[in-house]
């Protein structure tokens, strides 16, 4: 920026100074610290929703599963044999804590948005006879200040649109409360949002219901998806809905860019965000049946439908790539933002009809189910194809990375970015994860039943593995390495690893200014794990 001297992060700058030239950058599209006359990379990023470990036909274990063997998913198997498949990728036990953690770089302990968004100024917890959850950020993230409860933050969208990228979002969002700015992706640099908005899941996947809007036009749910009423009544699979205007918006990209009316050959980042495999498990007709043939109950084929469907998605995107000639220039990631949906439901109509083994849990768990997920990277020239990597790394890490990837050496943003780069993991020149510690902090109450779930924070450090309870101030340890499955809690064998990881965590959590429960018969805050 002329005029200013570049720095990596701004952590404690007041806003009011960052955020004009912020908004000057965006809306001038001036580069913050890139080479203009090099050809920079596409960046697809293909995002799944509830998407477990196991959920797919390419084993991210040591060897195949039966899981495994119930999935199929060419697609990714393609991917993983032209790029790097990680076995220890790592985000939030649900969707709004890793996806504002994606968008901003900050650890979720230290944005606070810690449970699921949906109306503005509202709590999604559910109550608990002993503790009070924090008074969170429910309202999300955004890039300006002025709403409550709203952690402010500058997009890594926002930094590629100001540096030429060509920004794009399709499907779920789930960044902002409704009401407020950050429920829009066009608020974080988007160039197109199709069908993004507040709602963390869909009303329905189903044409036939409208994707959840009445015979007038209105919305039934503040589920219901947006934007896609010419597949109304059309028997149109709401996975494959979002693939066709995907597709054309990346037609249209490319129409553009050939005409020089983007500035010949500019770059363009894809968020390719489905909402599946979220709930309501409805019936994908294209593969449902055929799941049903080979024994599969009702709800199990209902979601191994929906695995395939989202599957032919990234097919049909790495199909666009080779057609249009963009493969070799083109980045694509796949992510999914928490663990497998394995747990106890008190969506009592949605029996279980997935797992995560050999991972104990799932989704809403800082057991290892409900937050490590299946993640791969093609890239061309630079990525080894059929590699793999079994160091960890974790959802904010993608901000630094992503903007590595393009190239991008300087950017200046309020928030503090706790990510770090995995770009040497990539190129194999070096391990980010060594020494390292990942930290998850839970004051909240999801609803759902089972292991792990709610109310705790843990610390991933090396080997170990390390969760403390905030309601009884109990402490788990588990050998990642020897007990993938956490079952065997190894805490009284090791009280120095429990010492040292408890006085870790406490210093990270208070490092970052997170929040923890109240005993509601005390009012007095849950002790640190460092003092319980």
């Amino acid at each position: 920026m002329k005029g200013e001297k570049d720095i990596r992060v701004v952590g404690t700058v007041a806003l009011t100074a960052l955020l004009p030239a912020a908004t000057a950058m965006a809306s001038g599209r001036q580069g913050e610290g890139v080479g203009q006359q090099q050809e920079r990379a596409n960046i697809v990023l293909f995002m799944v929703d509830d998407m477990g470990w196991q959920d797919t036909s390419v084993p991210f274990w040591e060897r195949r599963t039966p899981l495994n063997d119930t999935y199929e998913t060419p697609a990714m198997e393609r991917l993983a044999s032209e790029g790097m498949l990680f076995t220890q990728a790592y985000a939030s036990a649900i969707s709004s804590p890793s996806r504002c953690s994606l968008l901003t770089g900050a650890n979720a302990a230290r944005h606070r948005v810690t449970n699921w968004t949906l109306h503005r100024d509202t709590s999604t917890d559910i109550d608990d006879a002993d503790l009070q959850p924090p008074c969170w950020n429910w309202n999300g993230i955004s890039q300006t200040a002025g709403t409550p409860n709203t952690f402010v933050a500058r997009s890594f969208v926002d930094i590629l649109h100001s540096n030429g990228y060509h920004t794009i979002h399709c499907g779920k969002a789930h960044w902002g409360a409704i009401g407020t700015p950050g429920e829009r992706p066009e608020h974080f640099g988007f160039d197109v949002n199709i069908a993004g908005h507040a709602a963390g899941g869909p009303a329905t996947y189903l044409s036939e219901l409208n994707y959840g809007h009445d015979a007038d036009g209105q919305p039934t749910s503040p589920m219901s998806t947006p934007h896609l009423e010419k597949y109304w009544q059309t028997g149109t699979f709401l996975t494959e809905a979002l693939t066709r205007e995907c597709l054309a918006a990346l037609d249209d990209w490319k129409s553009h860019a050939q005409s020089g009316e983007v500035g010949g050959m500019e770059p363009f980042f894809l968020y390719m965000s489905h909402y599946a495999v979220h709930v309501p498990i409805d019936r994908d007709q294209r593969y449902y049946q055929k799941y049903r043939d080979r024994g599969l109950s009702e709800k199990e084929a209902a979601y191994a439908a929906l695995v395939e469907g989202m599957d032919h998605s990234l097919g049909d995107i790495l199909h666009w790539l080779d057609a249009n000639g963009e493969t070799q220039r083109t980045i694509v990631i796949f992510m999914s933002d928490n663990g497998g949906y394995a747990t106890g439901s008190y969506w009592r109509d949605e029996p279980l009809y997935t797992q995560n083994a050999p991972l104990r849990s799932g989704k809403g768990s800082l057991l290892e189910g409900g937050i490590r997920e299946p993640m791969i990277v093609r890239w061309p020239g630079q990525v080894e194809p059929q590699s793999r990597c079994d160091s960890y790394i974790t959802i904010e890490d993608f901000f630094p990375t992503l903007l590595e990837m393009a190239g991008i050496s300087h950017w200046r943003v309020p928030q503090t970015v706790d990510g770090r780069s995995f770009m040497p993991l990539l190129r194999q020149t070096g391990d980010p994860s060594k020494g390292r510690d990942l930290v998850w902090n839970y004051p909240n109450v999801w609803g759902n039943e089972g292991p792990g779930i709610s109310l705790n924070c843990a610390i991933r450090s090396g080997r170990w593995k390390f969760i403390y309870n905030y309601k009884d101030c109990s402490k788990e340890l588990y050998d990642i390495s020897q007990d993938i499955g956490e079952h065997h809690n190894v805490a009284a064998d090791h009280p120095d690893v429990v010492r040292r990881l408890s006085r870790k965590l406490g210093r990270h959590l208070r490092r970052m200014k997170a929040q923890r429960p109240t005993v509601k018969a005390t009012g007095q805050p849950c002790p640190w794990p460092d003092e319980g």
